[in-house]
């Protein structure tokens, strides 16, 4: 055999040209964790070293121990499921894996932590369509095809098993002494490197994707097992009511306060609600920086204040303690569903209901969530008992990257308009352009909304708060979307807007002060509020309430 560590040989039924690279597994997979640390750790690297001067010996000193650890990492973390059976599936799928991930962490400037991969296993056909551009196809060749390709050349070399057992233990050691040993070297600047950035762990790829996806697997294994643990069993409606009472709530998706026009942005993105009588929270903090985490959070009786992800995903949510109530719930869903929140009560998608004019190509227009909304209102004032409703509204609002799509050519009002699913390919001003678009459609939907609420409102009492789930990022920082961990993530990704309208006869029936609420406006709130203060809007009465946590409390003059 050729001394090369990677012989060339030619097989006997080898077309002229063609060649194979003979490897054993370990060989392959160092192979591996070294083009994974060199061509998939750009932005790692990049964080890692940003605050170095590239002039410094330290500097390159310092690139060259991380760039080991991320080999030995990924050798450590594939050698356990490599075999000459495996090892080429397992290397071709996450080389795969590895290229998008690197692909969309570059584009976006997102990390992939638990919370995002979350995100990426829930997405949807239209969601993912919208997210892949022709930007995309080179990328991939460079770094998928072409190490395809050479890995489709590769013949495993084969060892008796007592002796690839005996190598594989070795190699094991040998890589977790050279990774001990290079962070024993450079421990002090990676642990003051870690302790200030604890979320960089999270752009280490694709140990991130392998990490990522098995806290998930773990999470969904660990909720399957167990049933969703019930709250709110003591819940009970308040005194009778002399009209019904329609609360809806209105999530948002996307929408943030930077450029919310009721919240002092230079541009009126919200002139249709701006000529109404609405109470507008002008600091308002999320739960987090994506859906996936937000939704469940918001609906929680305890959230971003004591955050606990696996108490909150394994108990019953708002939606829940209102139906132990009496009152009648229903979800309406025109994005990516309710994340567990609306488990087993009423709810429909507007995409399944198709309004007329309103979808196409398995998308709809906000606008859909009305449909019916008339309907519901006449049969609530006709029914013999006033009764209690509570309809959830999930928007589309400005899901991105495709802020082009959430609004028809009517709120085309700021111009240039990015018309393009990938951002790359348009200013900053033409992405803000298409972003505030999309916030004017959302303005006119809940100014129509309102509308009709108010046309009920000689009937029924009437009640309706949006609030976004979280923010955005347009640029700012060369960061696009949303999904940065919460602890990291800039302002524009957390604060967000949120808004109140109450018909004329609903204070008066709820002994609520108005005035006073919008004094309370003008101070700071959070989705934490949103629990309790839909609670005391409804007048559900359970031990879960705490009064402290709805905006409502201090001004009424009677209990809920």
């Amino acid at each position: 055999m050729s001394s090369l560590p990677f012989p060339l040989s030619a097989p006997a039924t080898a077309t002229p040209g063609r060649f194979t690279i003979a490897a054993t597994v370990d060989q392959l997979l160092l192979v591996a964790g070294l083009f994974f640390a060199l061509a998939a750790n750009r932005l790692f690297l990049g964080q890692a070293l940003k605050e170095r001067a590239l002039s410094e010996p330290q500097t390159w000193g310092f690139a060259l121990a991380l760039i080991v650890l991320l080999a030995s990492l990924h050798y450590l973390l594939l050698a356990p499921l490599a075999n000459r059976w495996t090892v080429k599936p397992l290397l071709g799928l996450l080389v795969v894996v590895t290229a998008f991930a690197v692909h969309f962490m570059q584009s976006f400037g997102v990390y992939l932590d638990p919370s995002m991969m979350r995100n990426v296993l829930r997405t949807d056909v239209a969601e993912a369509r919208e997210l892949f551009s022709w930007s995309l196809l080179p990328h991939l060749a460079i770094y998928a095809a072409a190490p395809l390709l050479l890995l489709s050349r590769v013949r495993i070399v084969r060892r008796p098993w007592l002796r690839a057992s005996t190598l594989r233990v070795a190699s094991g050691l040998l890589a977790g002494a050279v990774f001990v040993g290079t962070l024993l070297a450079v421990f002090q600047p990676m642990a003051s490197l870690m302790r200030g950035n604890k979320e960089l762990r999270y752009l280490a790829t694709p140990a991130n994707v392998l990490w990522s996806t098995g806290a998930v697997a773990a999470a969904r294994t660990r909720g399957a097992a167990l049933p969703r643990q019930a709250i709110g069993l003591d819940a009970t409606l308040g005194v009778a009511r002399e009209r019904p009472l329609v609360v809806v709530l209105v999530v948002g998706e996307t929408a943030r306060r930077a450029n919310w026009g009721l919240s002092g942005y230079a541009r009126q993105t919200t002139p249709e609600l701006a000529r109404l009588p609405v109470i507008n929270f002008a600091d308002v903090s999320s739960c987090g920086t994506n859906t996936e985490t937000s939704l469940p959070c918001m609906f929680a009786a305890v959230g971003r204040r004591d955050y606990d992800e696996a108490r909150i995903r394994g108990s019953e949510s708002l939606l829940h303690v209102a139906a132990h109530a009496g009152v009648a719930v229903h979800w309406r869903d025109n994005q990516s569903g309710c994340k567990g929140v609306c488990e087993g009560l009423p709810q429909d998608e507007v995409v399944s209901l198709n309004p007329a004019g309103i979808c196409a190509d398995g998308r709809c227009l906000d606008e859909g969530l009305l449909a019916g909304l008339d309907e519901r209102l006449a049969a609530a004032a006709a029914s013999a008992k006033p009764g209690t409703q509570l309809l959830v509204l999930h928007t589309l609002g400005n899901h991105g990257p495709s802020y082009f799509r959430r609004y028809p050519a009517a709120f085309k009002r700021f111009q240039p308009a990015c018309e393009s699913d990938d951002l790359r390919l348009c200013s900053q001003q033409e992405i803000v352009n298409a972003y505030d678009n999309a916030l004017l459609y959302t303005d006119h939907v809940l100014a129509s909304l309102i509308a009709k609420l108010q046309a009920a409102a000689d009937r029924v009492d009437a009640a309706m708060v949006y609030v976004s789930d979280h923010g955005e990022s347009l640029g700012e920082n060369q960061l696009y979307l949303h999904g940065i961990p919460y602890a990291i993530a800039p302002d524009v990704q957390t604060q967000v807007p949120m808004v109140m309208w109450l018909s004329a006869g609903l204070p008066r029936a709820v002994g609520l002060d108005a005035a006073c609420l919008q004094r309370r406006a003008e101070q700071p709130a959070a989705h934490d509020h949103l629990f309790h203060t839909t609670l005391g809007l409804l007048g559900v009465h359970t031990v879960l309430y705490e009064p402290a946590w709805d905006l409502s409390s201090g001004c009424r003059t009677v209990a809920p």
